[in-house]
């Protein structure tokens, strides 16, 4: 029966009066698991700011009515023209309403849809701001700004003001950073805003944003939804779009499709919107894990030659502790126990040393047009990850200890006490 108390004892033993030797294996598990935990806390911290840049400003669903030439055309009335192939040259779109008809009923009604996160309404329309006698073309989107916020994370992007003050002000507006710069405006200002009919509305400037993309800075801005109800004379009932968060991103194609059928709208998914930016996503995902896993196996190869060497330096500890009765297999488990005791300390010290590095690259200074209200470097501290490089550790230690201590369990201590 193995005596793991001293087993355990003479695992110390050979670690203490060998103690450069014991730090520097220590160190290369230390090294290799925090630099992976760097790695992949600040890479993986990089690529969420970027995803953000177009998930946090884009619905999972966009529901509106789309302008459209008519599948039906009034040759194909005429029964002698029924089963005859009509080309029809420049077609005009049929006569449809941006209005979304019972906008609110379908509203509540996805709202109550467990798998949906929220759906809000907006209403676009296209405006000039005023300036003296010059007029800049643009767009006003009327929101309610609370839930933009809770759904869209809208206060990411605004560098003056908060959601509060425009959801609390009547004629208020966030205006656009771009078009505050063009028009030498900020908090406080009125601006003139006109619709396309010609009708003039002076609006309080609340809060600039600021989305990171200056064609859209330089156009859009926001309001209240009852103000553009307001503006453009329109019933409480009057919505041109829906917008709709989902618990689970990957559920928007099938749901927008069920959406066109039951409603007869136009509805469109976050993937088929942004097709070329889930391929990004897809690419810096696969070279962040490539490059983290590289790095673990580098690391497991460096701890595999350090105690590879430590234990043919103990060469005769082995042939003395043979002579003196211990089996072959408590040998073996000698040299394990060491092998796992430097994988234990080194993982702890590895985590502690990516944790620092990690928090020191979130305190350095990160400025960027895009996340305005981004000060420093993102970092994502997933517990995953600790988890990972810490099981990583042990595994790898393990294995490290395990082939090496296996020759040891078959070393003829004569051959070793010959040798010297």
């Amino acid at each position: 029966m193995t005596n793991w108390k001293v087993i355990l004892t003479i695992a110390k033993t050979h670690l203490l009066t060998k103690i450069k030797q014991t730090a520097t294996a220590s160190l290369g598990v230390t090294f290799g698991i925090g630099s992976y935990i760097t790695l992949v806390c600040f890479m993986t911290g990089l690529n969420t700011m970027l995803d953000d840049l177009i998930l946090n400003q884009t619905p999972h669903i966009h529901i509106y009515n789309e302008i459209k030439p008519s599948k039906h055309q009034p040759i194909g009335l005429y029964e002698t023209m029924k089963n005859s192939f009509n080309v029809v040259h420049s077609i005009k779109p049929k006569l449809s309403q941006k209005k979304i008809h019972n906008a609110l009923p379908i509203i509540n009604y996805l709202n109550e849809d467990p798998n949906v996160r929220g759906a809000i309404p907006q209403i676009k329309t296209q405006i000039f701001y005023i300036a003296g006698s010059i007029e800049l073309g643009g767009n006003l989107t009327g929101i309610n700004v609370l839930e933009e916020a809770r759904l869209f994370n809208l206060q990411n992007y605004i560098t003056n003001g908060t959601p509060e003050s425009l959801h609390n002000s009547d004629n208020g507006i966030l205006l656009g950073a771009g078009i505050a710069k063009k028009m030498s405006l900020t908090i406080g200002d009125r601006v003139q805003v006109s619709t396309i009919n010609g009708d003039v509305f002076p609006l309080k400037i609340v809060g600039l944003y600021q989305s990171g993309i200056s064609d859209i800075d330089a156009i859009q801005s926001f309001t209240n939804i009852k103000t553009v109800q307001r503006i453009l004379g329109e019933a409480e009932n009057y919505i041109t779009d829906i917008n709709v968060k989902l618990y689970d991103i990957n559920q928007a194609t099938a749901l927008s499709k069920k959406i066109e059928q039951q409603f007869n709208l136009t509805a469109i998914d976050i993937k088929t919107a942004n097709a070329q930016f889930e391929t990004g996503t897809n690419v810096r995902n696969l070279i962040t894990y490539a490059v983290s896993i590289t790095l673990l196996i580098v690391a497991g190869f460096g701890i595999y030659n350090i105690l590879n060497m430590l234990i043919y330096e103990k060469m005769n500890d082995i042939a003395i502790l043979k002579a003196t009765g211990f089996s072959g297999k408590d040998v073996q488990y000698i040299f394990m126990s060491q092998a796992m005791i430097i994988g234990f300390v080194g993982g702890i010290l590895g985590l502690i040393l990516g944790f620092g590095l990690v928090n020191f690259i979130a305190t350095i200074p990160f400025k960027t047009e895009a996340l305005p209200t981004i000060k420093t470097y993102p970092i994502n501290l997933d517990p995953m990850y600790f988890v990972i490089g810490f099981t990583f550790a042990l595994f790898s230690t393990f294995l490290a200890g395990y082939f090496p201590s296996k020759k040891a369990k078959k070393m003829d201590p004569v051959n070793i006490i010959r040798g010297q």
